[in-house]
């Protein structure tokens, strides 16, 4: 199995679990400070990732040198988890993850500024297929919506968490010096969750952490491990064996993943015509994927 099959392995697993964060955050999003839930999640997850990282040899005195590095990265992915609880205080799961999907246009921006990575014709085509897919949920195939582009607040916080996210794969490649993707993620998280603790303090402090209902620590939990630890191992590892661009190709799939999660936890799911968008991300994903096959 080669290294690019198992990078396109990683990113559909991670597409899966991004996906029930979408779902379960959007349970308990009104529950906790985004702040303090996203500070308690990299904590626990620090503890895991940390763990299993220091039992097999990842963190090493090469790896702990230039930690800005990993303050730059955990900073950067404090933003994005923040800012996607706060969205969802007041959007839902479904219009969330289809502005989730236009990450990868954005990628491919930043990584030919940044890297100078060239896409294809057929990237391109495949980007404007998901973008279209993506417009067409947040919308609700709602052409009068459209046509004075009415987009929600928590729709607008979540994007701006999102260009943050795009930029993560890019950022992933320059600052590496050849450290596994256990020790990245394990200095991610914990400059990520003291980045947190001290911009959030008061918010971390005044949270009854004790009256929480039981719901909101399952998905805290779940956050932790599922969507944070493993996805971060996840996207690193792809990270460095495939373009940006095609790494957040999966992103596409991710919608598919949440109505799965919706029509799981018994939410209602978005009228059938809108579905018609998930079709060209899937369409799209199915581009981009090929094009990094035929690579």
């Amino acid at each position: 199995m080669t290294r690019n099959f198992q990078s396109h392995l990683a990113m559909l697993g991670f597409s899966v679990l991004v996906a029930g964060s979408f779902s379960l955050g959007s349970i308990i999003a009104n529950d906790i400070s985004p702040i303090a839930l996203t500070a308690v999640r990299f904590i626990l997850a620090a503890i895991v990732i940390g763990i299993i990282a220091i039992s097999t040899g990842s963190v090493t005195q090469a790896a702990l040198k230039s930690p800005w590095r990993y303050l730059v990265l955990g900073g950067i992915f404090s933003v994005y988890f923040v800012l996607m609880f706060e969205g969802l205080k007041t959007a839902t799961p479904v219009s969330t993850v289809a502005i989730f999907t236009l990450i990868p246009a954005v990628s491919a921006i930043a990584g030919f500024v940044i890297l100078g990575q060239i896409v294809s014709s057929r990237i391109v085509v495949a980007l404007i297929i998901g973008a279209l897919g993506a417009l067409w949920v947040i919308f609700r195939a709602d052409i009068q919506l459209l046509s004075t582009f009415s987009i929600g607040r928590g729709e607008l916080i979540f994007f701006v968490g999102c260009i943050a996210h795009a930029i993560m794969p890019i950022l992933f490649r320059l600052l590496n010096r050849g450290e596994n993707p256990l020790m990245v993620t394990f200095g991610l998280l914990i400059s990520g969750a003291i980045i947190l603790c001290i911009i959030g303090a008061r918010e971390i402090i005044e949270t009854d952490w004790i009256g929480l209902p039981t719901i909101v620590w399952v998905v805290i939990f779940y956050v932790s491990i599922c969507a944070s630890a493993i996805t971060f191992v996840l996207l690193q590892f792809a990270s460095m064996h495939l373009p940006a661009t095609n790494v957040m190709a999966y992103t596409y799939l991710t919608p598919i993943w949440v109505l799965v999660w919706e029509l799981f936890l018994g939410h209602s799911v978005p009228p059938l015509w809108v579905l018609g968008g998930v079709f060209l991300a899937v369409v799209s994903v199915t581009l981009l994927l090929k094009t990094s096959l035929d690579n």
